[in-house]
């Protein structure tokens, strides 16, 4: 382990000063937290809620961040706790949404927003058929970029388990757009 104020965090280039870090990070990861937040919910104004309470979080805890994992994950591990704190059981209970439905407040052509729409959504179709564990590690591998390490440190998982979700996911997934016709 490495003691509070270590370096990771500098080589990502944000300060220390809790103050000026918190602007930074709202500015660079922001729509991540968002989209992550309305994914588990899938209510943009609980989304927002849960936006803000991770940005209070990560702002109070920022100068103990000891750079463990990258700033990225640490903010990804806070919005997953957020959504169980706050969705509690029904978390799993329903079904998450597309977070590309979403306005991400970004210019693009209507018809490059259109066929990003359809191409994701399309697989997230199939991809809400599964169980929320396979839902979630998916989201976070494939829609967040995650690493199965970093994955492991934002739900509390052991790294064996994740590439295990992930393996299983796959297959169902394979099973279900197959079943639907759109498997090899």
């Amino acid at each position: 382990m490495r003691p509070a104020g270590s370096n990771s965090y500098e080589n990502e280039n944000i300060p220390r000063d809790p103050d000026a870090a918190l602007e930074l990070l709202m500015n660079r990861y922001g729509s991540t937290v968002m989209r992550t937040a309305y994914f588990y919910t899938g209510d943009r104004h609980l989304a927002e809620d849960i936006s803000q309470e991770t940005f209070l979080r990560a702002y109070r805890k920022w100068t103990s961040f000891r750079g463990d994992s990258s700033v990225r994950t640490w903010l990804t591990t806070i919005t997953v706790n957020v959504c169980r704190d706050k969705m509690g059981a029904r978390m799993f209970a329903e079904q998450p949404t597309d977070p590309v439905r979403m306005d991400r407040g970004r210019t693009i052509s209507v018809e490059e927003e259109a066929l990003e729409k359809f191409e994701k959504s399309e697989v997230l179709r199939y991809v809400l058929q599964l169980s929320m564990p396979y839902q979630e590690a998916l989201y976070l591998y494939y829609y967040l970029d995650l690493g199965t390490k970093e994955i492991a440190d934002a739900i509390g998982a052991p790294e064996g388990t994740v590439r295990n979700r992930l393996h299983r996911a796959r297959e169902a997934l394979a099973k279900v757009m197959k079943k639907e016709g759109h498997g090899r």
